[in-house]
């Protein structure tokens, strides 16, 4: 989901912090003062793969808006608007994925300074820096910390509704994400060390969390997510891979098709190996967390049951 998105100059961005930035400066004494008793907690999430578990998680006493919600967007590249930065100055509460996916909040919430807001940078709540790999919605370790941290955090802010928001937790959890957790238990059950091939490193995460093996080598992964060309000899390695049928299935992120990565599909369809289409964010955008993660995980498993069989 690269797109060739035109940049504004630095002026224009400078600008446009700036001017979020002033309008937070109206609104901080009533955000610092405000109580969540008052109201919904105001969440801001930088994506909506956040942003609908942020609401699930927060019924009735939370409002979450996510910048984030255009699959076609992209969120390395996003552009904020003045709207955003009013968002994030508004906001009691923020979650942002960090790891250098989304600079762009990260520069939002440092030109929007607030005592009163909480922040949740997802990529520090599991130890990760930039340089390492930010699609941590695809794992689902990550995403279960996350669940946990975020009804914490919902909990500090009110405590007087400590538990409604420990029992929207425990249902999301056993009742909600239970088709969600009895998949990645039964793929990986079933097919642990199944090598497969994928066009980007949102996959990853994925295989690690099924105990899939990654056959594709990690740079050609990053490229593509990156947006950068793939040396000749990643792409040779995985043609062969490919044509000795080494790799069982070959997973592919739609919304970031390269010309590269449309020839791996066309040869792993030709060459009998079942292909798996992901998405980067959730499609529809209306989609929740888990019904998207669930139709992925359900084809993924179609995708090596059909592998299994034609050993």
């Amino acid at each position: 989901m690269r797109p060739a998105l035109p940049r504004r100059s630095v002026a224009v961005l400078t600008a446009l912090l700036l001017s979020a930035g002033a309008s937070a400066c109206s609104t901080a004494a009533s955000s610092d003062t405000a109580t969540s008793s008052d109201g919904p907690i105001q969440v801001v999430a930088a994506e909506n793969f956040w942003g609908s578990i942020a609401q699930q998680l927060g019924g009735s006493h939370v409002k979450v808006t996510s910048v984030i919600s255009n699959p076609n967007a992209d969120p390395h590249d996003y552009e904020p608007t003045a709207a955003d930065g009013r968002k994030v100055a508004t906001a009691r509460y923020a979650i942002v994925n960090g790891i250098g996916y989304d600079a762009w909040a990260d520069k939002l919430l440092a030109a929007n300074p607030d005592a009163g807001r909480t922040e949740l940078k997802v990529g520090d709540l599991v130890g990760l820096k930039p340089g390492d790999n930010p699609h941590r919605w695809f794992s689902p370790d990550d995403v279960h910390q996350v669940i946990e941290k975020i009804t914490a955090d919902y909990k500090k802010i009110d405590p007087d509704r400590s538990p409604y928001f420990d029992a929207r937790a425990k249902t999301f959890e056993n009742t909600t994400l239970a088709p969600y957790n009895q998949l990645i238990s039964s793929i990986r059950k079933t097919y642990a060390d199944t090598p497969i091939g994928a066009s980007e490193s949102i996959v990853t995460p994925l295989a690690d969390g099924l105990g899939l093996k990654m056959l594709t080598p990690e740079s050609f992964l990053d490229a593509i997510s990156e947006g950068t060309d793939p040396t000749a000899r990643d792409k040779s390695t995985i043609d062969g891979q490919i044509e000795g049928r080494k790799i069982r299935v070959y997973v592919y992120n739609s919304q970031n098709s390269t010309s590269d990565v449309q020839a791996q599909v066309k040869a792993a369809k030709a060459a009998g190996i079942p292909v798996v289409t992901v998405t980067e964010t959730p499609t529809p955008a209306t989609a929740s967390f888990q019904d998207w993660q669930v139709r992925q995980l359900n084809a993924l498993k179609a995708a090596l049951t059909e592998a299994a069989g034609s050993r």
